[in-house]
């Protein structure tokens, strides 16, 4: 059974950090584009950062560069999140994807086959 499960999510107070982990299951990592997307109430799922399996190549969007780094360990089978100096607009539900037969960077939701659960992160004083 193929599964992603997220972890790291919570409260913090804005200019805080959290790391979120997304552990894959039933398939490897290694051979796959990854990505985080993240969710407010009433709006539409956006992608934030992914990073390729071909070259590790990243993107970001612009409202996350220089405070969020996509990272994977492939040993673990796991990918991450580190998300520094965080603002209030960043509450958002926040989902890890996986996109088969991607070899490029892609922050489009369509683009990705299997999902995570989601974990929320809450940015507030």
């Amino acid at each position: 059974q193929l599964q992603l499960v997220e972890s790291g999510g919570g409260l913090v107070q804005p200019g805080g950090s959290l790391r979120l982990s997304c552990v894959a299951s039933g398939f490897t990592l290694d051979y796959y584009t990854i990505g985080w997307f993240r969710q407010a109430p009433g709006k539409g799922r956006e992608g934030v950062s992914c990073i390729t399996s071909v070259d590790g190549s990243t993107d970001y969007a612009d409202d996350v560069k220089g405070r969020f780094t996509i990272s994977r360990d492939n040993t673990k089978n796991t990918m991450y999140l580190q998300m520094n100096s965080l603002k209030p607009e960043d509450t958002s539900v926040y989902f890890c994807a996986v996109a088969v037969g991607m070899v490029v960077v892609s922050n489009t939701a369509s683009d990705y086959d299997y999902w995570g659960q989601g974990t929320q992160v809450t940015v507030s004083s």
